[in-house]
């Protein structure tokens, strides 16, 4: 069973910028992709970002230019960088590391206030 474990999620102000950690209980390179999700109140889960094996990013367009995943195989972690946050960026984020059988995180609250 693999665990993966998201922290850096905070109240920050309109402007701002956090960085979430998603530390994994094996080695990060065994999964084919691993991705960054959230879900805002009362919305579905969305794909944020996400970042290949073979270290190809893709981004939602309403990320685009703000938000970098990142991953640090040594240290079996992967990261999500948020700058210049918005309000609408407010939502609970998960990790998800994609493989023959899926992980999940238990999530991180990121709060934006205008």
């Amino acid at each position: 069973q693999v665990q993966l474990v998201e922290s850096g999620g905070d109240l920050v102000q309109a402007g701002g910028s956090l960085r979430l950690s998603c530390a994994a209980s094996r080695s990060i390179v065994t999964f084919d992709a691993m991705h960054w999700y959230r879900q805002a109140p009362g919305k579905q889960r969305e794909l944020v970002a996400t970042i290949t094996s073979g270290g190809s990013t893709n981004y939602a367009d309403s990320v685009k230019g703000r938000f970098t995943i990142s991953r640090d195989n040594a240290k079996n972690t992967v990261y999500l960088q948020m700058n210049s946050l918005k309000p609408e960026d407010t939502a609970v984020y998960y990790c998800h590391a994609e493989a023959w059988v899926d992980y999940w995180g238990q999530g991180t609250q990121v709060t934006v206030s205008s």
